[in-house]
């Protein structure tokens, strides 16, 4: 009996470390106080020591892209050496993100802030390189003006500014202290690894200088105060990572001064740890690719500090959700054109992930599609960190499928080659509205993206002033369901899962139902419904199939009342001609035609948003949208519409002419078309819960 109850426990326990593989042991001071010798340590020794300065060196010597980013940072150098640090810190503005002040417009105190670091930082780093003590010194000038600051935090993210932002997931609502923000966690790590370059360089007095600042600035802002920073349990924000990454380092530095300082670097990799924990099954980050990078590229500069100190034992690249998809989040994301997806708040802007953190990750996890997205997406590195951090061995190997839906978030993309500019990209999301910090209410929203530009697109971010993280976020069009390629039946829009100091409810949203992936055909099917408060909108299924290379075909089925009125809307990234039957969309090195396929009358309406953010110096704009507007006849409403590449308007009009759409008895459809000597159909059949498309 005892031996049953035994095997018993032994398979719950072997079941929950299956169930929850991806989690660590929690670590304990006295865990680092065992894993570190610091008795023997001697500055530097945070990412290299003496020894492996050597390997450093020999590195910029025999290879060309160390040796130019190097040769870079001697140039550079000439004029810090030479440039006057000024002791005079600049006014900092007290509206930052609503620019009403000269001090709030003309950027003297960010500038300030951001040249001392910075210079001090890579002067640091050209003294341990050089042993030229002219630079340590010169480093120690700027180093002093920045540890002047009364403090490194930046106005944006202090009380009267940030109190009333809408907090993120895991973080109670009652927040009031605001003394550590992602500059200060970035202040942290830099100035860390500038007391660590230049320590044997420097006097007692101009030591402490720095210690003092860090264990003033950072260090007793937040040890024992955990539980008052908002950041510190946000585990599904980049925040988390950024500012336990800087007070880790900062106690990473100091042991020997203060080895008690064990307790915040257990408490870094703990909060870093639930952090990776919370990267989706697939790697997918639910703020978008941007906030990807910044969590994931500030907590590897911790990682591998530790990692090294610790010999090992205690490495974060080793979390399950970070080592199986180290890069699949900004590999998937990526468009041909050196652009990323522009979901959410972040993307759109270039590729994902600095060339030094992908080439950090690709060595850590031994993953070969981390060494191929290296080799063939990101330029040379041009930073510190890409000789500290040098290539992977090997280009790696390319994924099988270069299409993905990313489970946890219910994110997707859809395509037949990742770097062809002639295959057609289309990539959308459900999953749920309960992201207030970054997050849109654009839940089955998707973007066509062709030739190096978006046909279809996502608007992006609005500019982050005072009110955006507030309520008022949802009413601006770039976040609102309305500024996205959604549904509104009689006007209705999405809802969050969180507002102001109100509790969540996490049935806010939708999710992806099927996604199948061929060499031939792709298919998602979303159901956004429980994305709208459903007093007009009773029911939404969305398909979206590629024929792959290039034909797109969205079928959206929604159920609401009779005689509703109905909008599907879509953005346009290029130049748009409306028709009466269709719509001609032309960019730069081609064209599309948009043709609704409906059996019922319809219109194409274009319409503007109004865009004005609450700053001083951001100019008002209007946002071009179009609508296929129906009157709903029935309970359930079908729209279909096709989006492919045309080579011109009386192609369109040739393919709007041959197509047809069969309803049959049972409610399924088939739709068949012509493009050239090409003919495709689509076949929908009709199930319990919806139509489902059959290859």
């Amino acid at each position: 009996m005892f031996n049953l109850k035994i095997n018993k426990l032994l398979s719950v326990l072997f079941l929950s470390l299956i169930l929850h593989g991806n989690s660590f042991a929690q670590l304990s001071k006295t865990d680092v106080d065992k894993a570190i010798d610091i008795s023997s340590l001697e500055h530097p020794y945070l990412y290299f020591n003496k020894s492996e300065k050597k390997e450093l060196l020999k590195r910029i010597s025999e290879d060309q892209e160390s040796n130019d980013i190097f040769r870079k940072l001697k140039a550079q150098a000439k004029v810090w050496m030479v440039m006057p640090v000024d002791k005079n810190i600049p006014i900092q503005g007290k509206n930052t993100r609503a620019n009403w002040s000269e001090e709030d417009r003309n950027g003297k105190y960010s500038g300030y802030y951001k040249t001392n670091l910075d210079n001090a930082y890579h002067l640091a780093f050209l003294y341990q390189m050089t042993g030229e003590e002219r630079y340590a010194q010169k480093a120690f000038e700027f180093a002093d003006a920045f540890c002047d600051l009364t403090t490194w935090t930046q106005r944006a993210h202090e009380f009267p500014v940030i109190y009333s932002r809408i907090m993120p997931w895991n973080v109670p609502d009652d927040q009031v202290n605001f003394n550590f923000d992602h500059f200060n966690g970035d202040a942290g790590r830099m100035m860390a690894a500038v007391y660590d370059w230049l320590y044997q360089a420097l006097s007692q007095p101009h030591r402490d200088r720095i210690r003092g600042a860090l264990l003033e600035k950072v260090v007793t802002r937040v040890r024992g105060d955990y539980e008052f920073h908002w950041w510190a349990t946000a585990y599904r924000c980049n925040w988390c990572g950024v500012c336990n990454s800087g007070v880790g380092l900062a106690g990473l530095t100091l042991l020997k001064e203060h080895p008690q300082l064990t307790d915040i670097v257990a408490e870094s990799y703990n909060r870093i740890n639930s952090m990776f924990n919370e990267l989706g099954e697939d790697g997918g980050w639910q703020e978008g690719g941007g906030y990807w990078n910044y969590g994931v590229h500030t907590s590897s500069f911790f990682a591998d500090a530790l990692k090294r100190l610790t010999n090992g034992k205690h490495n974060l690249f080793n979390n399950k959700r970070l080592k199986d998809n180290p890069v699949s989040f900004p590999l998937y994301l990526s468009l041909p054109g050196n652009k990323s997806l522009n979901f959410e708040d972040s993307g759109g802007y270039g590729l994902i992930g600095s060339p030094h953190l992908i080439n950090k990750l690709a060595t850590e996890t031994k993953n070969e599609e981390a060494a191929w997205y290296r080799s063939n997406f990101l330029e040379k590195g041009d930073n510190i960190f890409d000789i500290i951090w040098p290539r992977p061995s090997g280009l790696g190997i390319p994924p099988k499928n270069p299409s993905k839906h990313f489970r946890t978030i219910d994110w997707w993309v859809m395509r037949t080659d990742f770097m062809n500019p002639n295959k057609v990209i289309v990539a959308g999301k459900a999953g749920k509205n309960d992201d207030p910090h970054h997050g849109h209410l654009d839940i089955g929203h998707f973007v066509v993206y062709w030739n190096k530009e978006y046909f279809i697109r996502d608007l992006g971010r609005s500019g982050y002033d005072e009110k955006y993280f507030d309520e008022a976020r949802f009413e601006y069009p770039e976040a609102a369901s309305s500024g996205h390629n959604t549904i509104l039946v009689n006007g209705e829009q999405q809802i969050s899962a969180k507002y102001y100091k109100q509790p969540y409810d996490y049935s806010i949203g939708g999710e992806v139902l099927s996604f199948q992936s061929s060499d031939k055909v792709d298919y998602v099917l979303m159901d956004p419904t429980k994305a709208y408060p459903n007093k007009e909108l009773k029911k939404w299924r969305r398909s979206v199939v590629l024929k792959k290379p290039e034909v797109t075909l969205v079928l959206d089925e929604i159920k609401s009342t009779s005689n509703a009125e109905i909008k599907v809307r879509f953005h346009p990234g290029v130049e748009v001609e409306i028709y009466e039957k269709l719509v001609m969309l032309e960019g730069k090195n081609g064209k599309m035609a948009l043709i609704p396929i409906l059996n019922q009358k319809f219109e194409i309406n274009q319409g503007r948003h109004t865009s004005q953010m609450v700053n001083g110096t951001e100019k008002f704009k209007w946002i071009d949208y179009f609508d296929i507007e129906v009157n709903s006849r029935k309970e359930i409403t079908n729209l279909i519409t096709l989006i492919l590449p045309v080579k011109d308007f009386e192609e369109a009009r040739q393919i709007v002419a041959a197509k047809s759409m069969k309803i049959e008895k049972n409610g399924s459809i088939k739709i068949n078309l012509v493009k050239g000597e090409d003919d495709f159909e689509f076949f929908f059949e009709m199930k319990k819960e919806g139509l489902i498309y059959k290859k």
